[in-house]
């Protein structure tokens, strides 16, 4: 039998992605699909390769909302999501926890309503994890600096529709923190947390670790990107004491300017701090990364042996918001994996 590559053992090692948004997992041949269907002047491969350019954190902001105005219709969200989850399992995703923008579809999309726009993921996805086994949950993402009565509006919404689909479990705010911090949504959150949504917050992305500190007293469960917590003695000690998981994006954080070198990236530190830290790919196609080649990235990078990228890979099991029966069944998929 011939040994496996480190590219294959890594796609092999069962794992879930957590900091996933829906809007950017798409491919540029499938957004000029999208724009054939929904452009007057359909955009050519070339034009559509040229919107995933951009120079720094707010030119990423402006390029994910131009791919996100592409999606118009039901069949677009449920052609997004079966894509999706199809690349998910080539990679050895078994499970993935996926931002959707509700806060961009409300205030953008007069034309298609959250139920609507729900429906037709929920056909992507059963349809998809019919012929490809990975599951999904979703995650209803307001825009911070929409402020937070438009949150209210995601939030609620999200409450309404996991009655009709369990497969809505949890909230989150995305966006420039520094025109939205998180201070602001403590009440929508406490609110959100009583109906039983889980609470995620990107933090610590673009601005200092003071943005972390916020999203630890609003209640948030998992925390993305967390890149400026480095810089703060005390908030390593308290992330590691609680525990809390934190979704990291180390692409992404090169790739937005956030980072200014791999070798200053803080994930090796964290996990040798002993912190809750997962590997994501954050918006796979506009940072030229997706999950696994996350994987082989900071292995390569940062020197993690197997059995290291196999406890990065358990973390992501123990972060994930499955129901404790299936989080067992994985992490013993994990541990037997050789």
């Amino acid at each position: 039998m011939a040994l496996l590559s480190q590219r294959e053992w890594l796609s092999g090692l069962p794992k879930c992605e957590l900091h996933l948004h829906l809007e950017g997992t798409i491919v540029p041949e499938t957004l000029v699909r999208l724009s054939q269907r929904n452009d007057a002047a359909p955009l050519t491969l070339r034009d559509a390769e040229k919107l995933y350019v951009y120079e720094d954190f707010i030119g990423f902001l402006i390029a994910f909302k131009a791919v996100s105005e592409r999606i118009q219709t039901p069949a677009d969200y449920e052609l997004i999501t079966y894509e999706m989850i199809h690349r998910l399992s080539q990679q050895g995703v078994r499970h993935a926890e996926v931002y959707i923008s509700v806060g961009i579809l409300l205030r953008f999309k007069q034309q298609i309503t959250v139920e609507d726009m729900m429906a037709a993921v929920e056909r992507g996805r059963k349809l998809a994890e019919q012929d490809f086994g990975t599951t999904v949950f979703w995650i209803f993402d307001a825009v911070r600096h929409f402020g937070v009565d438009e949150a209210a509006v995601v939030f609620t919404k999200a409450a309404e529709l996991k009655q009709q689909y369990p497969s809505i479990v949890g909230i989150g705010i995305g966006g420039d923190e520094a025109r939205g911090p998180a201070v602001e949504f403590k009440e929508l959150y406490a609110e959100a947390k009583a109906t039983g949504l889980h609470l995620t917050v990107h933090a610590g992305e673009s601005v200092p670790a003071t943005s972390i500190w916020s999203a630890i007293n609003i209640g948030a469960e998992r925390i993305g990107h967390a890149l400026s917590a480095v810089d703060d003695p005390e908030l390593l000690a308290v992330l590691a004491e609680k525990q809390i998981p934190l979704e990291l994006n180390v692409t992404s954080n090169l790739r937005t300017g956030c980072c200014k070198s791999i070798d200053t990236h803080p994930v090796r530190h964290y996990f040798e701090r002993g912190l809750m830290i997962t590997l994501n790919s954050d918006d796979p196609p506009m940072f030229g990364a997706n999950l696994l080649d996350e994987y082989e990235t900071v292995q390569r990078e940062f020197e993690f042996t197997n059995e290291q990228m196999r406890e990065l890979a358990a973390n992501s099991v123990e972060a994930s918001f499955l129901p404790p029966a299936r989080k067992i069944s994985l992490l013993a998929e994990v541990e037997r994996y050789r």
